[in-house]
């Protein structure tokens, strides 16, 4: 690298006071700098705060807080010790209300910049939130022998940085599975393999319908090379005595094998005891991270539908039958689309087991056309979408030529929900109704769900 290359990448090392004041949509502060625009995690707006540079580009810099010498009154304590390098969360200094505040806010901006609607030409619906600590089911976390730190890392990646945080609890994991961060840590170093183990991916499921508190762990630990038997036999013991199920997946191959214990079968449960439905599942499924929001907006859904026994209603993107089987409970009949086989199957396993006999599942690729889907014939009265974050900007077209009074669509993304918006507007459909979910408390992930009524056939 040239010397001229390393001034221009050599960041200042002192400590710089400036104001904040405004957010980004990610949740850090805005201020200025010599008139140049800097994004400072870990502030917020109205503060005044001492920070470091983490990079410095041509047209904005970013920092990260030192010191905060001006606090915002919604300034809290992190429930975490870690909050200040784990890269798992972001936004644990803020109050939680004035979170989720903070994403119907950015939720909405992208609305009225996307559709030009006015503030008052739809209805905010009243924000669903639930506990903000321990509610996180799913996680992919890294892991890494670190001879420095005498032993094995498991957890998530530093903030600005591709370390692991050397991190023994997790405030927003489950909690049957952050208690084992440091028994998994001391664990691992004692295997032959603690140098080839590189990722461990965490699924919770619940027990039992009458205490959905009681939860199961299942581990998924990937290994870049072939285990030995005596690492094998050392895992069982401790899956036996963490009470805890255990898959591998081995590099290069497109399976994962259940190791321990091998007399169950390869699923885990949820409950919607609303609907008196037990949703089964492969801990390398897709699931909701948050059990209790997920109910909350499974009731929602299903009583913004306003479904009767006449309705039959098209479920996009249904995954495993999140809303399908719901649904089913309420409709006519209900058809499922998703993209994989594999949660095909898991949704008819899931309809089969639940004694449902009026939801039906298919696979498609729904980037398509799929205009000349057999399915697609019959006529829908109702439509639920709940897309990846890329959106359903290839589907809109031809799901509105369907004609459904009604469409109720789930977003993990405001800017493609605003985007799809404002393409269902120019096909006859009026936003009705819109509202946040705190899906994912302490981050700058947006959960939404929008109503959309048809106005006009001239689509």
């Amino acid at each position: 690298m040239s010397s001229r290359r390393r001034r221009r990448n050599r960041l200042p090392a002192e400590a710089i006071t400036l104001d904040v004041s405004a957010m980004s949509h990610e949740g850090r502060g805005i201020g200025h700098i010599d008139g140049k625009v800097a994004f400072v995690d870990g502030a917020l707006e109205g503060e005044t705060v001492s920070a470091l540079y983490v990079r410095n580009r041509s047209q904005f810099s970013e920092l990260k807080v030192e010191e905060v010498v001006s606090p915002s009154a919604s300034r809290v304590n992190p429930p975490c010790e870690f909050t200040p390098i784990c890269g798992g969360c972001s936004l644990q200094h803020w109050d939680t209300d004035r979170q989720l505040d903070f994403k119907e806010s950015v939720l909405l901006e992208h609305l009225q910049r996307t559709t030009n609607l006015a503030a008052d030409s739809f209805q905010l619906l009243p924000q669903i939130k639930a506990n903000t600590t321990h509610y996180r089911r799913k996680a992919r976390l890294a892991v890494r022998k670190v001879v420095k730190k005498g032993g094995v890392l498991v957890g998530f990646r530093e903030k600005y940085s591709s370390f692991i945080t050397d991190m023994n609890d997790c405030q927003v994991l489950a909690q049957e599975f952050a208690r084992l961060i440091q028994p998994l840590r001391d664990f691992l170093i004692g295997l032959k393999a603690n140098s080839d183990i590189p990722q461990i991916e965490v699924a919770v499921g619940e027990k039992t319908r009458e205490s959905m508190e009681e939860l199961q762990v299942a581990l998924v630990i990937r290994h870049l090379k072939a285990l030995c038997e005596d690492d094998k036999e050392l895992i069982c013991e401790f899956a036996e005595s963490e009470n805890i199920d255990v898959y591998l997946q081995p590099a290069g191959i497109d399976s994962v094998f259940k190791l321990y214990p091998t007399e169950s079968a390869e699923r885990l449960h949820y409950f919607l005891p609303e609907f008196d439905l037990c949703v089964s599942f492969h801990p390398m499924d897709f699931t909701q991270v948050n059990a209790e929001i997920n109910r909350s907006i499974v009731s929602r859904a299903v009583s913004m539908l306003n479904l009767t026994d006449e309705d039959v209603v098209l479920d996009l993107f249904c995954g495993l039958g999140n809303f399908t089987l719901p649904i089913a409970k309420h409709c006519q009949a209900v058809v499922g689309i998703e993209g994989s086989e594999e949660m095909v199957k898991r949704g008819q396993e899931n309809a089969e087991h639940n004694g449902i006999d009026n939801a039906e599942f298919f696979a498609a690729d729904l980037t398509a056309n799929i205009d000349a889907k057999a399915w697609l014939k019959q006529p829908f009265t109702k439509i639920l979408l709940d897309p990846p974050r890329s959106g359903a900007l290839e589907i809109i077209s031809q799901i509105a030529k369907l004609g459904a009074n009604k469409i109720l669509y789930i977003s993990c993304n405001p800017a493609t929900l605003a985007r799809d918006a404002a393409e269902l507007i120019a096909r006859g459909y009026k936003l009705n109704s819109v509202g946040v979910m705190d899906m994912f408390p302490h981050t700058t992930h947006v959960e939404s769900m929008a109503e959309f009524i048809l106005e006009s056939k001239e689509l």
